[in-house]
Formats: structure tokens, sequence, C-alpha cells
């Protein structure tokens, strides 16, 4: 749906951005490109779908990077534009009048894309906090204003009485146009989606049965969650992707259930979705999920996605091998466990084997006595990839000596490693300082990392070395930590 209307689509190209469509088929031309990579944000879009996770069985509203995002993931859902806010001749949206009235808007050209992202903040119906709006915005940049206004604007949109019949105006209030999402659940007639143009092909399963038989078919294929990544090799690459199997549809990939000994994460899920249910379990995980990417990033990116992309300086994965989390693989109607680390061979050379997928994430519940931390060192505090990113899991018993730990770290090496020297200095060893030093020293010496353009190889060594200190002064001197931790914001 767009607008209110439902769209057919024939023959649409596999790799066709919702951006591109927007432009240059329909010529709505009120979303922008600019970076062309989802980092911001003048593209951004709203996708109303059901949230089937609510049972309330209501719309969910997400904003997303139009420039990254394939239309063939629309099947099903509707797109809201900057246009779609404000019909002709009737009043602007509370978003758009709120970002006049606070004169939020310079050279223009960011605007459409932060107006995106007010009005999904917006449709959650509460006044927001000022995190929750820095939160909304972490996905857009601004050259002009500096943004305070942007935010007064955020801050005052909710309090715009109404003027305009148009459905979008009205807040989340709890109750959401019901047309709109029977016209949605009637498009769901439970099949997959085959689409293609000049024999480049998109498929969409709706089982796991149905996407290891075709993955089985087709190894070859490229498999696409939330698109955070192969998006760009369509915008930046280049790449000319013969056929795209979408996972995003598959029901039992975007659950997540809890046993009596780990959280169970469908590959799908995306970490909008994971990260309440992951920080109930794991509070001191806040701050790494604040910083992984920015809000719309995280509407669209997906956990499985982001472990079997592998990236050396991507933010899940240190976490999560710290934890001990496992894999559950696929292929055809065989499946097998693997830890996490174990998944990662080399720089982009991982255990997969043709055919097969990452299907679930199992993350071990935490126990008693267990510290729990992950630390970004970064450029900026949004939207900027990691110099360094450690994850640290120990477990200390009543005496304070260290039963089990676990350090795991990104940016150091080709691969999500493990310092596996440091930990066996570290267990059984009591937790303090001279301990804690000898540690540090270890972990200087452990990993050999690259100089590149976000850190130089010592600053990382000395860094991975430095996060173990401060895991140390967390756990046995919490009161400094947190006077430290509130200087320093």
């Amino acid at each position: 749906m767009h607008d209110g209307a439902l769209v057919t689509l024939n023959d649409v190209d596999p790799t066709r951005t919702v951006l591109q469509y927007l432009r240059e088929d329909i010529n709505q031309t009120g979303t922008k490109e600019g970076c062309a990579e989802g980092d911001c944000g003048a593209c951004m879009v709203v996708i109303a779908e059901p949230d089937d996770n609510d049972d309330s069985r209501q719309l969910r509203y997400r904003a997303v990077n139009a420039c990254i995002q394939f239309v063939a993931t629309l099947d099903g859902k509707e797109l809201i534009t900057v246009e779609s806010l404000s019909q002709r001749h009737e009043p602007l949206h509370p978003a758009q009048q709120a970002m006049v009235d606070t004169h939020a808007s310079q050279c223009g050209f960011c605007t459409p894309g932060f107006v995106m992202s007010l009005f999904a903040l917006y449709k959650h119906g509460h006044k927001p906090a000022r995190n929750d709006i820095d939160d909304a915005l972490s996905g857009n940049l601004c050259r002009c204003t500096g943004y305070r206004p942007i935010v007064d604007a955020a801050t005052q949109m909710l309090a715009t009485p109404a003027k305009s019949t148009v459905r979008h105006w009205q807040p989340d209030s709890g109750t959401h146009d019901a047309a709109t999402l029977e016209q949605l659940r009637a498009l769901d007639d439970g099949s997959a989606l085959h689409t293609r143009a000049d024999e480049r092909h998109f498929v969409a399963p709706r089982t796991v049965a149905e996407l290891a038989r075709e993955y089985t078919a087709h190894p070859d294929a490229t498999l696409l969650a939330g698109g955070t990544d192969v998006g760009l090799w369509v915008t930046k690459q280049y790449r000319e992707l013969e056929r795209v199997i979408y996972v995003g549809n598959v029901a039992e990939l975007n659950i997540i259930t809890r046993t009596a000994t780990s959280l169970d994460i469908g590959a799908a899920v995306t970490f909008s979705d994971l990260a309440p249910t992951l920080l109930s379990l794991y509070p001191t995980l806040t701050d790494l999920i604040r910083r992984w990417a920015s809000t719309p990033v995280r509407n669209a990116a997906t956990l499985g996605g982001n472990i079997a992309n592998g990236s050396p300086i991507g933010d899940s994965m240190p976490a999560l091998i710290a934890l001990g989390t496992t894999l559950t693989l696929q292929c055809g109607e065989n499946t097998r466990t693997l830890a996490l680390e174990a998944l990662y061979h080399d720089y982009q050379v991982n255990d997969l084997q043709p055919g097969e997928f990452v299907a679930h994430i199992h993350v071990p519940l935490p126990t008693d006595g267990l510290h729990v931390r992950s630390y970004k060192l970064s450029k900026r505090f949004d939207q900027d990839i990691s110099a360094v990113c450690a994850g640290f899991a120990i477990q200390l018993d009543t005496n304070s000596h260290v039963r089990e730990c676990r350090l795991a770290f990104g940016g150091v090496a080709g691969i999500p490693i493990r310092a596996t020297r440091c930990e066996s200095l570290l267990q059984g060893q009591p937790f303090d300082e001279a301990h804690v030093r000898r540690a540090m020293q270890c972990l200087r010496d452990e990993f050999t990392p690259l100089t590149d353009m976000r850190a130089s190889a010592d600053y990382r060594r000395t860094s991975a070395a430095n996060l173990l200190y401060r895991l140390f002064i967390e756990i046995t001197q919490p009161e400094v930590a947190t006077d430290v931790y509130n200087f320093a914001r």
C-alpha cells in the first residue's frame, strides 16, 4: 500500500530500492538521496505493517532508510513518505508544522528525512523524553541547524491540535486505522513471493522448509534480511545480484522464545524487536544496544544477518561470544549446533557450507555471580563504526575468585575473537588489582591489530587492556565507576 491505495508491481528488479522507486518511477521526490548507505537519513520513510508480536494485532510504524531497502521487501506493508503526511490544500502534519514553528529547517535537504523520523516518534503517542528524541533522530544528519530547533520540534509536535482528517495525523492512542490493517491482512495469502526481471529473481519464502529448499537448490543466491549490508553491495559496489532470497517473511525466524536455559532468537528478528527482551536479561548491555547503529538501521537490521556477515567490527558479536552464544545452522532438512566463535575462520571466511544458513541464535540465560559488560570505542557516539568493541562475561565465586571468564573483542583481528590467553591467566585467580594488571599486559600482547583510519594498532591494544580495567573498576568499585561515568557525561 502507498497513500492508502493498494499498489501492484510486476517484474520488479530484485535490487530496485525504495528510493529509486519513489524518485524515478512515481516522481515523489520529497525523499532525498544523500549517502546511499543508510547513514544520513535524507531518504527516510516509514513502513507500517501488522504487529504480530502485539496481542492487539495493531499496526507498527517504523522509520527505515529507503536507499538500501528493496522494493520487493514491502510486499504486504504500507509505505509512508513525506508526501503522505499532508495532502494538497490540507494543513501540515504536526511533525511538519512543528519544524516550521521552531525554525528547524535551513537549507531543507535533510528536512523530509527528519520529518519522517519525527512522524515515527509521533505515532508512539506519548510525549517523548530527551533520550527518546535523540534515539529517534540518531539516523538523521543535518549540516545547518545544530539540531537544537529540531529537538524543539520533537517536543512540540504532540501539542499541535489536529486540523486534518488524514489518518496519519493521529498518534498511537491504542487504536489504529482498522481499514488499513484489514487490507494489509487480506494481502497475506500465506504463499511465497516470486518476482523476476530479466532473469534476475527475488524469492520470499514463508516457512523455514521453503527457505531451506530454495537455498539448497540455489546455494549461490544472496540471502537478504534487513538489507543494511546487502543494500550497500548494490548502491556502493554496484553488484548485480542474480537471485535474492528474502528471509524476512519466514515466520519461524521472526520469533523469540525463552527456554529453561537460553533465549532462542530467530535469525530474522530485528535489533529493535530483540532489544527489550535481551536487555531485560542483561541490562548492562543497554549502552551497547543504544549505540548499535541508528534507530532506522536497528528497525531493519537482523541479528542473524549481523552474525552471518561476520564483520570483524560488528558490535553484536563480542558480547554474544562472551555470553557463550551458540547457533543452529540449517541446510536442507539437516541442522547442526555451533559455538558462535567457531563460525569465524578468517576475514570474510566462515564455517557455513553451501546452502547452509543461520536459523536460530541461542543466548544463555544469566547465572548467579555473572558480570556482563560490553564497551564500544568510536570517534562519534552515534552512527559510527567501532575502533574497538569488547564483550566481557566474568563469573566470580563467593571469595571473589574468577570461576569462569570469557573476553571477546572486535576490531583487534580479522574476525571477532576471544582473548583466550588472557582468560587463562585470570581463571581461578583472585579478581584483584594485581591479577588484573597482569591480565592487561597479557591482553596488550595477545593481538596484532591493524592501523587504519579509525585507530592505530597501539591504540587498539592499549584500549582493549584499559577496557578490562574498566570492567574491574565497575565490578569492584561501582560507586567510583558511577561517579566517573556521570562526570564524563
